[in-house]
């Protein structure tokens, strides 16, 4: 899109879903009442980065998130462990309600099992087959992220409804490729970069391995957190 420029615009209940806002600029604003959820960089309110400011808060509040930046081999074992030790417990938490409520969306959010979907989608691409090199390895409830593109061969039925058993085999079964890649992992390995050429989703030449698996961590922590906030709200 060109460069756009507004002038004495209000946005008011405004909601914004998969969107993006680069190398933008908004002077003599008023922003109040506004939540935001997402990745936050470099961003300067009233001569302030902002960003360094929330990443330390979040940090104090549950101090296991800083470990989920790891720099070795090691760090990487240590980040998967807390990940799979928080999962049981919130999965534990969701067990006891209706089947129905884990299908069910807060917020438009996606419910509790689409996000465990969610999550075998995620390792399926940056382990199974960005890191493992199978060029195809989905299951048929593997679930992208809603804005993304679509692309022949890989699964996207956003409306299945597996049970919780069901969805929670096949993500036993990812937790365990992943843990099995990271147990074996060592600082070399790390180094290295990994190349996925065939059709589909990702291609990408000589990308850091330790990305692959960095985006894993990544959405293990922020997915859980969500599916953390939804249960409450489920609970409510």
């Amino acid at each position: 899109m060109d460069e756009t420029r507004m002038r004495e615009v209000a946005f008011s209940d405004l909601v914004v879903r998969g969107g993006s806002l680069y190398r933008s600029r908004l002077y003599g604003v008023e922003l109040c009442d506004l939540e935001i959820h997402g990745e936050v960089r470099n961003v300067v309110v009233n001569g302030v980065d902002i960003a360094p400011l929330i990443d330390a808060e979040l940090n104090r509040r549950t101090p296991e998130r800083a470990k989920m930046r790891p720099v070795d081999a090691d760090g990487f074992r240590e980040a998967w462990a807390i990940l799979e030790r928080r999962w049981d417990e919130t999965v534990a938490r969701a067990r006891p309600l209706p089947e129905a409520d884990l299908h069910r969306s807060v917020d438009e959010e996606w419910s509790f099992i689409q996000t465990l979907r969610h999550l075998c989608f995620a390792g399926d691409a940056w382990v199974g087959r960005m890191i493992l090199g199978d060029p195809s390895p989905w299951h048929p409830l593997d679930l992208p992220w809603d804005e993304a593109p679509g692309w022949p061969g890989i699964p996207w039925d956003r409306e299945a409804r597996p049970s919780l058993d069901e969805a929670l085999a096949l993500r036993g079964e990812r937790q365990a490729m992943v843990r099995g890649v990271i147990a074996a992992l060592t600082d070399e390995q790390l180094a290295a970069n990994v190349t996925q050429t065939a059709p589909g989703w990702p291609v990408i030449e000589d990308f850091p391995l330790k990305e692959c698996l960095s985006i894993v961590l990544n959405e293990e922590w922020e997915h859980r957190q969500y599916a953390e906030r939804d249960l409450t709200a489920l609970g409510a």
